[in-house]
């Protein structure tokens, strides 16, 4: 007793100086730390490492051994789920208790309950983003073949993505994998969705001391709208004619516009004509930020990554490089004389994010442009940012 079975993740601590042979809420440890937390089913603390800052939950062992693979698995399918450390099995006790096992997963920088965006009995203007984010995840989730069980506000984080906020999974103790999601299983996971997002809302009314019918209860039937606009999209099929091969190209540039990369595309002949029909598998939304990952080495989320791409491309486009070698020595002059000198002055002054908050400068600067029809320089344009107040991107 006291010395668990640990299975951990490589590049995250060993974790054995915490005091495993106690329940986690009753730990006394210098590791622990206090974080932006939603409400929990389960206990959850937080501890702090060289590595990072990790989320401790504790439950029964075979619940965590399941959520453990499922998130394993999704670090493969999507970028929109916690990312696994550790699992652990304290085998004195019976698996079925609730301290009988332990996820570890790796907080998510920069994030927040979604009771950082409540405005009143609901969201206010931030509500149109909220709906985009939890639509987007659960296509996003869908698209891998995650069957969620238990989508619900508590059961995500959320993090500013440019002018979008940016939803993330962090519970997955429900959550099923299949090769694909029929109809059925998708339904399902959006009815528990409705009934859950309902029963949040209407709590959040009470909190508020409103009434019933002041409470966003019609805030799941958004997002399912949201979905099934997003999910036809992607999966439709598109018939085309010899000589429209260039809706091919349409077709793919319009979901790479989306944020979703393009696996495969199926062309398959209709009918004793010469028409096909085109059908794609769509992979995770990181279009924009693999690329920018694989041009610049700069990690960010996908709307941040748009951002970033439009202003190293404007920049590529003023240097007037025209060959490959000339465009990738014009990408190190972007990160030596613009990214990397911006992100110092950022992080100096910037609590949060600092690639939000160059995001939220180049908002900045292309409304100072605009408004005097001419291009601001850098240095220009984060004093007229600072002594704004740093102000973000509208709410739309």
């Amino acid at each position: 007793m006291g010395t668990p079975h640990l299975q951990i993740r490589p590049g995250n601590p060993d974790f054995l100086d915490l005091p495993w042979a106690d329940p986690v809420e009753e730990w006394d440890s210098e590791r622990l730390v206090d974080m932006p937390t939603g409400i929990h089913r389960h206990p959850v603390v937080f501890v702090a490492y060289d590595e990072g800052v990790y989320a401790i939950k504790e439950l029964p062992r075979p619940r965590a051994t399941s959520e453990f693979s499922v998130l394993r698995s999704l670090e493969e399918r999507t970028g929109l789920a916690a990312t696994p450390a550790g699992l652990v099995s304290r085998n004195w006790l019976e698996p079925g208790v609730e301290q009988g096992g332990a996820v570890i997963t790796r907080y998510v920088e920069h994030s927040f309950p979604y009771r950082h965006l409540v405005s009143g009995p609901g969201f206010g203007r931030r509500r149109g983003q909220m709906l985009d984010a939890i639509a987007g995840l659960l296509v996003d989730l869908h698209l891998a073949g995650c069957f969620w069980g238990d989508c619900s506000l508590s059961n995500v984080l959320y993090r500013y993505d440019a002018g979008a906020i940016e939803a993330i999974m962090i519970d997955a103790e429900t959550s099923e994998l299949h090769p694909g999601l029929s109809d059925g299983q998708r339904l399902q996971d959006l009815e528990i969705m409705k009934e859950n997002l309902a029963g949040e809302m209407a709590d959040i009314a009470a909190e508020h001391e409103s009434d019933l019918d002041a409470a966003d209860l019609g805030l799941g039937d958004g997002v399912e709208e949201r979905y099934d606009l997003l999910w036809r999209e992607l999966n439709e099929d598109l018939v085309i004619s010899a000589n429209e091969r260039y809706r091919i190209r349409q077709r793919i540039a319009r979901l790479n516009e989306l944020g979703f990369s393009v696996d495969d595309v199926d062309l398959a002949p209709v009918g004793k004509d010469d028409r096909v029909r085109m059908r794609v598998r769509v992979g995770g939304r990181t279009f924009h930020s693999q690329r920018l990952r694989e041009l610049t080495g700069i990690e960010a989320s996908e709307n941040q990554s748009r951002h970033i791409l439009s202003d190293l491309n404007y920049f590529i486009a003023k240097s007037g490089s025209k060959s490959s070698t000339g465009k990738t020595v014009a990408v190190m002059s972007w990160i030596t004389t613009c990214f990397e000198p911006l992100i110092g002055q950022i992080s100096e002054v910037w609590e949060g994010d600092p690639i939000q908050g160059f995001c939220d400068l180049l908002q900045f600067r292309l409304s100072a442009a605009t408004g005097r029809g001419a291009d601001v320089p850098n240095d220009e344009a984060f004093r007229l940012w600072s002594e704004a107040g740093f102000p973000g991107f509208p709410v739309r």
